[in-house]
């Protein structure tokens, strides 16, 4: 048994069983890595894949069983060389996190201002994507933070989920706007406007759709985005009201619009930061975490990994 024919049997499992495809991941060819996986069935004494021919189909009830241990095994192996690497380079390597536009372009930045300035030899590599995306690439194990405020919480026991930040969405309005002169906003005379907004599945879309909803309402969304900073442009152009994060309206750069409060409107949303239960974190990401939010020391973060703990 060797770490190659484990890898080519969680490649082929993340690759829906397409075997090309695998050995295409991990640079080998496909008859090479047929043969590791017969070479490990051989000596297990228990076929992994149910197949057709030469075409695997899926797992065996064998491999079902075993696939977890697989992924285990290979996620000590590489805790153990991030481990090693850590004691030789105590400030140096690399953060990865993924998160949505609207994350990376306003709440991060002052983070990652603080935490470069802090470990300036830290090479940080920022994912921008959708929260499906995140969930991935954290699963994957190809970055070591996820931060949204969809998906990551909904894991179950795979991920360890902190709050970052607590936000409402706002309307955002031209300055001369009629909804500008209104005493206390409500929901019937934002949608006498057409609206622009998240796509569904975005920076809290689904919570905007749930308060129209529940005081049956029905608005007229003639465009969608995955960022405040499109919505805003089209508000500009006067195609529409704006519901972003009030997170992403900046009055001194935003000029010529205006962000009404909606907090009484719409339900509060919490952006999540997500980490991978069993993923190795050097010490400059605990201290990434601490910058995200003071109670997040590295004790209580390590606790919240604890297997025997965390559950």
């Amino acid at each position: 048994m060797n770490l190659q024919q484990l890898r080519i049997v969680r490649e082929t499992v993340r690759q829906s069983f397409n075997l090309t495809e695998a050995a295409n991941a991990l640079f080998t060819s496909q008859s090479g890595a047929s043969k590791h996986i017969r070479d490990l069935e051989d000596e297990l004494g228990v076929e992994l894949f149910e197949r057709r021919g030469k075409r695997i189909l899926g797992l065996s009830l064998a491999g079902k069983s075993l696939v977890d241990t697989i992924e285990r095994i290979l996620l000590d192996v590489e805790n153990l060389k991030r481990s090693a690497y850590q004691l030789a380079h105590q400030d140096q390597g690399s953060l990865a996190i993924a998160t949505t536009h609207t994350q990376a372009r306003y709440a991060l930045p002052p983070v990652i201002a603080r935490f470069k300035e802090a470990f300036p030899k830290v090479h940080l590599e920022l994912h921008q994507c959708s929260p499906g995306e995140i969930v991935s690439l954290l699963k994957a194990g190809k970055v070591d933070l996820g931060i949204a405020t969809e998906a990551l919480h909904q894991e179950g026991q795979q991920f360890v989920c902190f709050p970052f930040y607590h936000w409402y969405h706002g309307v955002i309005v031209p300055e001369t706007h009629p909804l500008t002169r209104e005493v206390k906003l409500t929901l019937e005379r934002i949608a006498d406007y057409p609206i622009v907004t998240y796509h569904e599945g975005f920076t809290g879309r689904a919570r905007i759709d749930q308060a129209f909803a529940e005081a049956n309402v029905s608005p007229d969304v003639v465009l969608t985005a995955l960022d405040a900073d499109v919505i805003k442009t089209y508000v500009e152009l006067d195609m529409g009201v704006g519901l972003i994060a009030s997170v992403a309206f900046h009055a001194q750069r935003d000029h010529g619009l205006k962000l009404i409060d909606a907090s009484h409107l719409f339900p509060c949303n919490t952006t999540y930061i997500a980490l991978r239960r069993g993923h190795f974190l050097r010490s400059f990401a605990y201290q990434f975490l601490q910058l995200c939010h003071n109670d997040l020391d590295p004790e209580t973060v390590q606790r919240a990994l604890s297997p025997a703990l965390g559950g």
